[in-house]
Formats: C-alpha cells, structure tokens, sequence
C-alpha cells in the first residue's frame, strides 16, 4: 500500500445498487465516501457522483453506457484516480481501468491506503501490512488469469510444476509468517504492559464508536492529552491510554481506539484484534455516537456488529454517549436530552462545550464504585503486596496480626474483590 502519486486527481463514485439488501441512503454513503478520500492527503476530489445500479455487471460491475458516459467525464477532468465506493472485483478492477486508462481502488484498498498512511506504531505498521497483503492473496485468485499458464517442471519429479499464482501466494505466505512473528512479539510486549497494569488497581474505561464520532476529542477533554482530533475520517488509529482521577471515584485507564467504519475490511478487523483487546479487558465501554448524523443508528448498528464479532457479548457494562448535541437545532437537541434522561444507560453530551460531561462521568463512577461490601480476610505474612495494594486502595478498616499472618477487615467494591482475586 501508500504507493499513490502526491496529489493525485480523484473521482468518487458510489453505486447504488437496487438489490443489495444492505442499502445504505446513497447521499450519506456518497458523503462518507468523499469524506474517505479527504482522510489521504495527497488526493484532490475534483468530481463524485452517484451512479444508479440496477444489477451488478460480472465483468465490468456498470452497464456500457455508463462506461463510456463515465469515460468522458473522467478524461475531462483530466482524472488520474477513481475510487469505487463499494467491492470490486479483480476482472472488474482490470476492465475498468483498461477503459477509463486510470488507476482503480475500491472501498477496501482505499481504507487500507488510509490505513497505510496513518499508522504510526510498530504495532500498527505490522498490522496493516498483514492485513494489505491478506487483501491482496484473495485477488490473485483472477488478478492474475494472465499468468496462469503453468511454468515446466525440472523433470526430476514430473508433472506440470506450479502456476504463478501459487508461486505469488506462497510468497504471500511466507511474509504473512514473518510479519505474525514479529507481531506477535509486539502484542506479547502488549500483554505484558495489560498484565502490569493489572496489578495496579486500575479500571479500564475504553472508548469506541464510529469514525469521527468525536472520541478522541472527548479523550482529549477528560485527560488533558494532545491527541489527534480532526473532523476526519481515521484520524487516529493507534490506540492512546491516559490515568484520570474521577471526582468521588477511582483513578481510571481511559482507552482511546480506532474508530469503526461500515463494512470495515474484514483483514483489518483480523489484523487489529490485538490492538482492539483493550476493549475486551475494559470494564466499562463507553459507545460514543455522532447523534447529530443522519444515519446515527446504522452507524450504531455497525459499531455492534464489529463488537460483537470481537467477542463483547451481552452482560458487558456499556454505555451509549450521544455526543455532539451541539450540532443539532434547539428543538432537536432538547427532544434528545429527553430521550436520554429516560435511559439510566445513555447520556446526551458535547466534547466540545463540555455539556453532559460531568454526569457521564459521575454514573461511570458510581458503576465502578459499585455495591460496597464489609468482610475478614488473612493474607500470609508472605503476601507483602498483596498488603499494599489492599493499603494503596484505601479499603482496609483495621489491620490485625493473628497465628496465620495479617488478618484485614475490609471495605470495597466488587470490581476491587476481583482485581485482587486476580493479583
């Protein structure tokens, strides 16, 4: 990937397809594909347009005509980039550009590009790498038909030998392996960083949502941290940790994460599922929505999905947080904030005016804090830290040496019992 020309010329094109079962409202499909090419800075939109579908051609994905219209408009306005808001395939990717005489990405290589271009970790450079190079051994199925004649055998074994493609995928293969290795490397160092932290009696507070929901501005608001936050897609992809100290709570980790996107490239969900386990050990997520965006709920709907996908099932402490009332009309905002205020688990807020804040974060504390429990416990004499953590967690009541070692009457939540348990 990132092998694009600076400042390129791009034209943006969603088909909407009448029999796609999945249709998204094709203005706001358009909209974020444009706001896609927008998140490379090298590429400069001069022209998007929806073009309606009412099947799919195999061979070329539109009708002729619609070619051939496309054709013109696109060598007018001396184009040198067309992205395809949606799949494509290897045969229609070809034909396409054999027509237009112009490079061709689809929805999934652009996302990978963007992908390419943003991730800054070592972490984040391997996962795109694997999840680049997945992308493109399933393409060398057709991608590659020019090759598929078979190459002679040196006679010592017989037979036909091996095609192209085959040699092409097992040279996929074989850097495939090389970069697990190395991530694996990196998402054991990772562990090792959750596994210290766990020891630390902190909670995790992870956030999610889709892109440009405005997470890492409300990260930004509740740390003081300097994260990237622009009204751009992607705008961060490596995930950014900060300790807060709640107001009547405890110190929390605040996770900040990649954001989700529909039809999210399923090689990039594979290959971010270590970075993405910071939400699998959060104890509370906080699902932050655009709810000024007209298609909020889809967007919702896709941020579960890929939830769900990651394994956070039902019985997870989650939390939706409606940001950026700001953007809505008085009436609009005040019938939000109504809807709100009847859900114990959803809070209307702004990251930017700071309206809701205090609120949200008074119930993550409460939820943290918990159902106080009183009970005795001995720890061995051994057990010196085990001593500590209970003193740095300020829930020991009396402290007692008895025949077996420390005997501790005890004051916590039940989030504190299982991080102890745990130690």
């Amino acid at each position: 990937m990132g092998e694009l020309p600076e400042f390129t010329r791009a034209w943006v094109l969603h088909p909407d397809i009448k029999s796609d079962p999945n249709r998204r409202e094709a203005k706001f499909a358009l909209a974020e594909a444009i706001s896609l090419a927008h998140a490379l800075p090298e590429l400069e939109v001069v022209g998007s347009e929806i073009v309606p579908l009412p099947r799919v051609r195999a061979g070329l994905l539109f009708g002729s005509g619609k070619i051939e219209e496309l054709a013109e408009r696109i060598k007018e306005a001396d184009v040198e980039l067309v992205l395809i808001d949606g799949p494509v395939t290897p045969v229609q990717q070809r034909n396409l550009e054999k027509a237009w005489k112009v490079k061709l990405l689809d929805r999934t290589s652009l996302i990978l590009e963007i992908f390419s271009d943003r991730a800054a970790t070592r972490e984040g450079v391997l996962q795109v790498e694997m999840a680049a190079l997945s992308y493109q051994r399933t393409r060398l199925v057709r991608a590659w038909t020019h090759l598929e004649r078979q190459r002679g055998g040196l006679g010592f074994v017989g037979g036909p030998g091996e095609t192209q493609i085959e040699a092409d995928r097992r040279a996929i293969d074989t850097q495939l392996v090389r970069l697990r290795r190395q991530l694996d490397k990196v998402v054991k160092t990772r562990t090792l960083h959750r596994a210290a932290r766990a020891k630390v009696p902190y909670p995790i507070v992870a956030l999610v949502g889709y892109t440009n929901a405005g997470k890492s501005t409300l990260f930004n608001r509740l740390t003081g941290a300097d994260v990237m936050a622009k009204d751009m897609l992607f705008a961060t992809l490596d995930p950014t940790m900060r300790r807060v100290e709640l107001e009547d709570g405890p110190e929390v980790i605040l996770s900040d994460t990649v954001g989700f996107i529909s039809d999210l490239p399923t090689e990039l969900v594979a290959s971010f599922r270590a970075t993405l386990e910071e939400v699998l050990a959060a104890d509370i997520i906080l699902h932050v929505r655009d709810i000024s965006h007209p298609e909020t709920e889809a967007q919702a709907e896709d941020v579960r999905t890929i939830l769900t996908d990651l394994g956070v099932g039902e019985g997870r402490e989650m939390v939706e947080v409606w940001n950026k009332i700001d953007l809505l009309p008085d009436d609009e905002a005040d019938a939000v904030r109504a809807r709100a205020d009847r859900d114990e688990d959803v809070f209307a807020m702004s990251a930017i005016t700071g309206e809701g804040i205090d609120a949200l974060l008074a119930d993550v504390a409460d939820t943290l804090q918990g159902a106080v429990t009183e009970e005795t416990l001995v720890l061995p004499y051994a057990e010196g830290r085990k001593r500590a953590w209970l003193f740095e967690q300020d829930v020991v009541q009396a402290e007692r040496q008895g025949e077996d070692g420390f005997e501790f009457d005890v004051r916590w939540t039940a989030i504190q019992k299982a991080r102890f348990d745990g130690l």
